[in-house]
């Protein structure tokens, strides 16, 4: 009988962030898997639950390459996938632990999709957890949507007309990876009159995150990797 592959969303930052479920089946498991670091160190998951794990357990660190070649990525999930098959099907058990909900943008969407496709038989079973939008949102202890408000998510800005186009019909919209064009998105901000209800949250819930409030008064930003920005219309503030 093979063993089951189970996905739990970890974090965002904060190692208290998991469930009860998550936390009792990452525990008994006998093999934890996440995402490999870069340079040797130790990855985001991985950091995440190090305090959780138990000394008899076994680490399984897989490659997810940071590249857009969609080739390397389909190798590298299929290399990662036959080393989680390997014990899946020996009977053992496998947790996978993602950086904030797996079904968000979560890396663990493409090792199942992938394992599925090799080992059809094999079980697999997810656990929600916090997403970073949510994750936000209660850093700046607001809430995301209220009534009727529509809510955008951009996953990765590649022009700004998808922002002005947002823009035009939600009243809240989340920007994720904003570091790479934070500077357009001020001057769109500016023109619409926007930028005293916007904010960033830089590593939401690591004990490094900063917040970035009224950015009129931050027209550039050496913002990481992990930078979110919450837009909320001005005129859709009262809650």
């Amino acid at each position: 009988m093979s063993g089951t592959l189970y996905g739990i969303s970890v974090g965002t930052g904060d190692p208290e962030l998991i469930t009860v479920k998550g936390l009792r089946i990452l525990q008994n498991s006998q093999i934890v898997a996440f995402p490999s670091g870069i340079d040797d160190r130790a990855g985001i998951a991985q950091s995440i639950i190090a305090d959780w794990l138990q000394p008899h357990q076994q680490t399984l660190p897989l490659n997810f390459p940071y590249v857009q070649d969609s080739q390397k990525l389909h190798e590298a999930w299929d290399v990662a996938a036959r080393k989680v098959g390997y014990y899946l099907q020996q009977g053992i058990d496998i947790t996978f632990a993602c950086l904030g909900d797996l079904s968000f943008y979560g890396t663990f969407t493409y090792l199942a999709q992938t394992l599925q496709r090799l080992y059809p038989q094999i079980k697999i079973e997810t656990v929600p957890g916090v997403c970073s939008p949510m994750a936000i949102a209660s850093v700046l202890g607001i809430p995301l949507t209220v009534n009727h408000q529509r809510l955008a998510i951009l996953p990765a800005l590649h022009t700004v007309e998808e922002l002005s186009a947002a823009l035009d019909w939600a009243e809240v919209v989340v920007l994720l990876k904003v570091n790479s064009v934070y500077q357009q998105v001020w001057q769109i901000l500016k023109q619409r009159d926007l930028l005293n209800s916007s904010w960033i949250v830089e590593k939401a819930t690591f004990p490094e995150q900063k917040i970035y409030s009224d950015l009129r008064n931050h027209p550039q930003l050496d913002l990481s990797y992990f930078s979110i920005m919450l837009i909320r219309q001005a005129n859709q503030m009262n809650y």
